[in-house]
C-alpha cells in the first residue's frame, strides 16, 4: 500500500471519527458526563494545568441602628483554587492485516472498529473517575455502609446528609448499580408516574426524579470498585457535579501506521484522549458513598 494511501486514510480517520467520537463518549460516558467539566486554561499537550476557581462567600456583619449601623468594615476578597492536570491518557488500538479493513469503515456511521476503541477509551475513563471518589468520613460521615437495600428511607438519609452538607439545590445525582436500581424499581412510590417527577433522559437511560436526586442505573465495573470489599453488587454515589473536576481535549486523535518498519505486515490504528480529573473545592463533601458490607 503507498504510502500516499495510508496518509490519505489516517486523515480520513480524522476527519469522520474524531467529531462523532467525542459525541459518543459524552453520552455513554455517564460519570464524565455528569461531573463538572468547566475551567481556566487551555489543554494542549500532556500534563498541561488548568484551573478552578471560586470566589469565597463574605462573612457580612449585623449593625445595630442608634449604635453602629452608620458604619461597616470591608473585608479583603479571598478566592479558592484547584489545579487539574491532564496526566492521563486513555488508549485503544487495533492491529489489523489489510487496510481495505478499515477503508470500508471509515465513513460509516456504526463503525464497529470505531466502537470497539470507543468502548476501551471509555471503560478507561470511567474507572479513573471512580478511583477519585473520597468523600468526608468527618461529621457528617458521608460513607454509608451497611446498606442493604436502597428503599425510601435510605435515599432519604443520603438527601439528609447532602442538605446538611449545604450542597447547592441545582443538581444532584444519585448513580446506582443494578442491585441498588432494582430496590428503586419496586418501589412504586419511587417510580409511579403518580409521585415522580417529569423523566429525563442522560446518557440514553431515563431519569427518575424523587427526593431532589435524578436517579440513574449505573451498570458499569468502576461502580462497583465503591465497595471496599469488592462485593460486586449493591453500591452506590449520590454526588453533586462539582465534587469533581473533568478536564480532556477536545477531540482526540487517531492515528494509522504501517508496522512494515517492525518487520511485519499488516496496519495499526490507535485512538487517544488526554484528561485528568480531580476533586473539586471541598469535593469530599459533595459526594456520598452507599454500599452494602
Amino acid at each position: 500500500m503507498s504510502a500516499t494511501l495510508l496518509a490519505d486514510v489516517s486523515e480520513q480517520v480524522q476527519k469522520f471519527w474524531s467529531p462523532i467520537f467525542m459525541d459518543e463518549l459524552r453520552e455513554s460516558l455517564l460519570l464524565g458526563s455528569l461531573v463538572n467539566k468547566e475551567y481556566q486554561g487551555e489543554i494542549k499537550a500532556l500534563n498541561d494545568t488548568v484551573y478552578v476557581s471560586q470566589i469565597n462567600a463574605a462573612e457580612g456583619e449585623l449593625r445595630t441602628a442608634g449604635v453602629d449601623a452608620d458604619s461597616f468594615t470591608s473585608e479583603k476578597l479571598t478566592t479558592s483554587r484547584i489545579g487539574v492536570s491532564a496526566n492521563k491518557r486513555a488508549v485503544a488500538s487495533f492491529q489489523m492485516e489489510q487496510l481495505v479493513d478499515l477503508q470500508s469503515q471509515i465513513g460509516a456511521q456504526q463503525s464497529k472498529i470505531r466502537e470497539a476503541l470507543l468502548f476501551g477509551a471509555m471503560k478507561q475513563i470511567n474507572t479513573y473517575l471512580y478511583s477519585k471518589v473520597a468523600p468526608s468520613s468527618a461529621a457528617p460521615d458521608h460513607i454509608l455502609s451497611g446498606s442493604a437495600t436502597m428503599d425510601a428511607s435510605k435515599i432519604l438519609e443520603i438527601r439528609m446528609a447532602a442538605s446538611k452538607a449545604k450542597w447547592l439545590k441545582d443538581s444532584w445525582y444519585l448513580l446506582m448499580d443494578p442491585s441498588y436500581y432494582n430496590d428503586v424499581l419496586n418501589a412504586t412510590t419511587l417510580t409511579s408516574g403518580d409521585y415522580v417527577d417529569d423523566k429525563a433522559v442522560v446518557g440514553g437511560q431515563v431519569v427518575t426524579r424523587r427526593f431532589g436526586f435524578n436517579m440513574i442505573e449505573d451498570n458499569s465495573d468502576g461502580i462497583l470498585t465503591l465497595s471496599p470489599a469488592s462485593a460486586g453488587a449493591e453500591c452506590g454515589l449520590a454526588f453533586h457535579p462539582d465534587f469533581l473536576h473533568l478536564v480532556m481535549q477536545t477531540q482526540p486523535t487517531f492515528k494509522v501506521s504501517d508496522l512494515h518498519s517492525n518487520n511485519k505486515f499488516g496496519y495499526l490504528i490507535s485512538v487517544d484522549l488526554i484528561f485528568g480529573a480531580e476533586l473539586g473545592i471541598a469535593g469530599s463533601k459533595k459526594h456520598i458513598q452507599i454500599y452494602n458490607t
